[in-house]
């Protein structure tokens, strides 16, 4: 681009992060609160999910529940939805090659700092102590000359101004999201409505739980939700599905505990619909845990059948295996397994039904997981598609003659979905697309798959391809 165009986009991106700024209030944060907000995104780096990570901080600085755990949580949040464009501006401030070199602790303080200059409206005390107290802090945890370094850096940070060279960077301060992808979503949908997915991209989801229909009936939890004070809200497209302000402590609900709700968007609920299992049938699910997708399959089996779930994440089944108890579900075999080998396992064409919601870059997710938008990498997308073809070959090969396995992702992009069902029906001419007519809107780039879309839906992005297994003649 021209200079004076460089310069226009500059001027641009400043304006709009002025007036942004003008719209919050004063932000105050006493020193030791600083403090603790370094100190959870420095753990944030080494444990997820982050908010575990947050949540073992605020607890050891006893400070849950308080305002200040309000405070610190919007700004924790707020960091990691900038992260990319934070260490964008760590690099061009401190000559780095890259934020991930520096000291950990100097980089979850310049994250910090920058983040709270910028974007709020810091009164003359907390800046005060964003320089002075985190500079001893780090002083303290590392080396004198880390604080020291830190300090110098402050004016830079101050004076700082963001220099976009394209529409896509420009873009980029105002949704926080990687240029890669916005460039490719305004290729997808156009620039108009590539803004409208934007924007839903940085919205605050409603809370969304599926009501566990062999233990509680809809009605009876939204009166007792009611009675705690909130307004959820029945899904249209699925009907199990409630909506509701958050914040929600799952930890101390006796539904929750009770195993009567799960935590579950409805796009991913519609997928165990679409699939339809029933009573009696033989189903694998090749990428189960933590165990929405497996539980809610079993629910509309009614418990009679059987699941053989499968995943490697050792974490993540133990959850699915909690989950699974607290509802009541016997039906799942959980096999700790890369489910490339299932068919060795269990045998060919034993199954009736295939749930395969693949391993993906999850860019449908990303209002959900502000981190995730910069942990996604478009150069990573080829080793992501090949797991996913060979999990495909899987499926495949799982099924019976007449049955039918659910691909599905929670990306965005079309060479995780629709590209993946082209090839594979390509190389296998057994199977046909069965074609799918709401609740959401049909593909464009597959007729007969169906894609879920944040702005357009109000609930996370997905893709569903429901492919059968032609009867042998």
């Amino acid at each position: 681009m021209r200079t004076e165009a460089v310069e226009a986009l500059a001027k641009s991106v400043w304006e709009y992060i002025e007036e942004e700024r003008a719209r919050r209030p004063k932000l105050s944060v006493p020193a030791h609160g600083l403090r603790i907000l370094v100190e959870a995104l420095k753990l944030a780096e080494e444990f997820k999910p982050s908010q575990h990570a947050k949540r073992v901080v605020f607890s050891k600085h006893g400070v849950l529940g308080t305002g200040l755990d309000r405070l610190l949580t919007s700004v924790f949040y707020d960091v990691l939805k900038k992260q990319g464009l934070l260490d964008r501006v760590i690099v061009e401030l401190t000559g780095a090659e890259s934020a991930l070199i520096l000291d950990p602790w100097l980089r979850a303080a310049l994250r910090a700092a920058i983040d709270i200059v910028l974007f709020y409206r810091p009164d003359r005390d907390t800046l005060r102590r964003l320089r002075w107290s985190i500079a001893d802090y780090l002083s303290a945890r590392t080396h004198p000359f880390v604080g020291m370094y830190y300090w110098q850096l402050f004016d830079k940070i101050l004076s700082y101004r963001p220099r976009p060279r394209s529409i896509e960077e420009a873009l980029e301060w105002r949704y926080f999201l990687p240029a890669w992808f916005i460039r490719r979503m305004r290729e997808l949908l156009g620039p108009e409505e590539a803004e409208e997915l934007f924007k839903a991209l940085n919205e605050k989801p409603l809370i969304s739980v599926r009501v566990n229909t062999l233990k509680a009936r809809v009605e009876e939890i939204v009166e007792e939700l009611r009675r705690e004070g909130k307004e959820p809200i029945i899904s249209e497209r699925v009907p199990v599905i409630l909506k509701f302000e958050g914040p929600y402590d799952f930890d101390n609900s006796r539904l929750y505990r009770e195993g009567k709700i799960i935590i579950q968007e409805e796009a991913s609920a519609v997928a165990s619909l679409v699939l339809a299992p029933r009573p009696g049938m033989t189903v694998v699910d090749l990428a189960a845990a933590p165990g929405g997708k497996t539980s809610h399959m079993a629910e509309l089996m009614r418990n009679r059948g059987i699941i053989y779930a499968f995943d490697i994440d050792r974490t993540r089944i133990k959850r699915m295996r909690m989950l699974l108890h607290r509802m009541g579900i016997t039906i799942v075999k959980i096999f700790e397994k890369d489910a490339r080998k299932a068919p060795k396992i269990l045998g060919e064409e034993i199954a009736d039904r295939v749930m395969l919601d693949a391993p993906c870059t999850s860019t449908g997710t990303i209002a959900k997981n502000p981190e995730l938008r910069w942990r996604v990498r478009e150069e990573g997308l080829e080793e992501i598609i090949k797991l996913q073809r060979e999990l495909l070959e899987a499926a495949a090969r799982l099924l019976k003659p007449g049955g039918r396995m659910l691909y599905s992702t929670c990306s965005l992009l079309p060479e995780e979905n629709e590209e993946n069902v082209k090839w594979f029906l390509e190389k296998h001419p057994e199977f046909r697309l069965v074609e799918l007519t709401g609740p959401y809107d049909p593909s464009p780039w597959l007729p007969g798959a169906m894609r879920a879309w944040p702005h357009r839906h109000k609930t996370i992005g997905f893709f569903y391809a429901l492919l059968e297994k032609k009867e042998k003649r």
